[in-house]
């Protein structure tokens, strides 16, 4: 039995607990993978989003910040796919730790490169790109060949880590993909996303919990997807015959204030009633709109999103209203 175990094709994913690594994990379950999910030794990691598969997936040591910890790790667990989604992963964090943002959205994707040269060429990876890149966009929609103008220390760091992808790509022969996904949201968002802030607040609305919504920029428009098609288009770019670049996304936009439109309206509440513009929000130097083309990833990998903008934001008011029914049930009962 440990024999048919190993021979299965085995994957390894950085940034497991995040929200695309979770959705990733299972996703690579179902197709019969042996998945193995990197976590930082020093770090207090939460395992709330991969709870559910915790018996399923094997939990290993390595961090993006160590060379040596990558080569070691890939050196024992020998996969044949890496996906490396792990990144300081949040916009307004990049201008408080830009040195910090920079070590592991940049030069932690050029040790992981490294690393897989140095131990197994052979080793598809996959490297998460972001339509933050973009910035300042130069058109409309964005595409595999549209111009970077990033605005935050984030997007900076991600230009250099796909750069670096493609560059080891052309240089060892590496299979090694960039992917620029736009903005995929769900119920597993953290809290700190505007998303999740808006569907979690009206749902504490609703419920009596809160009063109002603090937000930034309500005009700033973005591409909002359902993470959990998404890592299906990851998945469907190291299957591909060759190595090529390629933009995930909706084709849609839509802005802060229709999300938060949609959110409220789906509880029956008027958003204007609690909605506050609040200017300490907004980010240092806007990016107001970003808006993807797909259709290389729709023309050679086949994949299209399923969710709707509708049915994202409802199923994350859903979420939140049952997770804070079941919260305040727990608070009720007596101890």
């Amino acid at each position: 039995m440990c024999c048919i175990f190993n021979m299965k094709r085995a994957a390894l994913i950085t940034g497991v607990t995040g929200q695309d690594g979770s959705y990733l994990a299972e996703f690579l379950l179902e197709k019969d993978y042996r998945v193995f999910g990197m976590v930082r030794r020093s770090s207090s990691e939460n395992f709330e989003r991969i709870q559910h598969i915790r018996n399923d997936i094997e939990l290993v040591r390595g961090d993006l910040l160590d060379l040596m910890s990558l080569i070691k790790l890939l050196q024992e667990i020998h996969p044949q796919e890496v996906y490396n989604l792990a990144a300081q992963s949040f916009v307004p964090t990049s201008w408080e730790q830009p040195y910090l943002t920079g070590q592991f959205n940049a030069l932690g994707v050029t040790r992981i490169l490294e690393a897989i040269k140095f131990v197994d060429p052979s080793i598809r990876f996959y490297q998460a790109s972001s339509s933050e890149m973009f910035g300042k966009v130069r058109e409309s929609p964005q595409n595999e060949d549209t111009p970077f103008y990033p605005r935050s220390p984030y997007g900076v760091a991600k230009v250099y880590g796909h750069y670096i992808t493609i560059n080891y790509r052309e240089s060892y022969n590496l299979f090694a993909v960039p992917g620029i996904l736009f903005n995929n949201e769900s119920p597993r968002r953290g809290l700190e996303f505007v998303t999740r802030k808006i569907s979690h607040t009206a749902a504490k609305i609703k419920l009596g919990l809160a009063k109002e919504l603090p937000l930034g920029n309500l005009e700033a428009r973005r591409d909002w997807g359902f993470a959990g098609d998404y890592i299906q288009a990851m998945w469907l770019m190291l299957q591909n015959d060759k190595p090529n670049t390629y933009v995930i996304a909706t084709g849609e936009t839509h802005s802060v204030r229709d999300f938060a439109e949609e959110a409220f309206s789906y509880l029956k509440l008027n958003y204007t009633d609690y909605v506050r513009q609040d200017e300490e929000l907004f980010r240092p130097a806007e990016v107001e709109v970003l808006c993807g083309d797909a259709s290389r990833a729709h023309r050679e990998l086949g994949w299209k999103p399923k969710v709707s903008f509708k049915e994202l934001v409802r199923m994350m008011v859903d979420y939140d209203l049952a997770l804070l029914k079941k919260q305040r049930q727990i608070d009720a009962s007596p101890s």
